[in-house]
């Protein structure tokens, strides 16, 4: 039975590269697996009551649509994806909590649903300005790792928070019509950033580390250079 649903659509964090370029909207085009390569993903996930009412909307898209989804990854907003070398991880952990130690934790409205024709429903990040902050210094570390033979970062310069994704273009278009008469606004506070590894583009993904940010409260210095090798 048709299920509306394309195969290998429970990663839904990153969008396809192609046109658009940047990577990964429920199926990682492109991506295979590498000896000894991995694929990292810095996140930020909502927190207590909201993550289970995300969770909900997911599991509601799926009853709503008659779709066997089954949801591999908790409801999260991808900040950057990495390809590279599994023993680079080390490297990766040391730059990447170097960044983190500089940058004060936010507030984040997730505010009304859109979608990626013809494949992705999402919601939107109200305020973006503070992705865009991480994203000029995590630019020296996709630097460091083209300059290794490894493909560009993805930095994502306009952050979401998937609801369902890898859907047929039917399916698509049908939400859409529906989602987009519907309101959806919340707030949460971004204190800690996330990284997550797979191996192939069907893997669930696990946790590597936890990154905290500064409190608000607290002034962030200077980030200066980045720790060397």
């Amino acid at each position: 039975m048709e299920t509306g649903l394309v195969r290998n659509a429970e990663f839904t964090a990153v969008k396809p590269m192609g046109s658009s370029g940047v990577l990964g909207q429920g199926r990682s085009p492109g991506y295979e697996r590498t000896p000894g390569r991995a694929e990292y993903l810095l996140v930020a996930y909502p927190q207590g009551d909201l993550q289970d009412k995300l969770l909900e909307e997911q599991q509601q898209f799926s009853s709503d649509y008659g779709l066997q989804m089954t949801v591999r990854n908790k409801p999260h907003i991808t900040v950057a994806a990495f390809q590279v070398g599994e023993m680079m991880e080390d490297t990766l952990i040391r730059w990447v909590q170097r960044i983190c130690n500089h940058h004060r934790s936010f507030s984040l409205t997730l505010n009304n649903y859109s979608g990626f024709p013809p494949h992705t429903i999402y919601l939107r990040v109200q305020d973006p300005q503070p992705f865009r902050q991480l994203m000029q210094q995590l630019r020296s570390i996709d630097e460091f790792f083209r300059s290794s033979g490894y493909p560009p970062a993805n930095l994502i310069s306009r952050p979401f928070l998937s609801i369902a994704g890898g859907l047929t273009e039917q399916v698509y278009n049908r939400a859409m019509r529906d989602y987009s008469q519907r309101d959806f606004h919340d707030t949460f506070q971004v204190a800690e950033l996330v990284l997550l590894k797979r191996t192939h583009a069907f893997d669930p993904c696990k946790t590597v580390n936890i990154f905290r940010l500064l409190p608000e409260s607290i002034e962030p210095g200077p980030a200066g250079a980045l720790p060397h090798l």
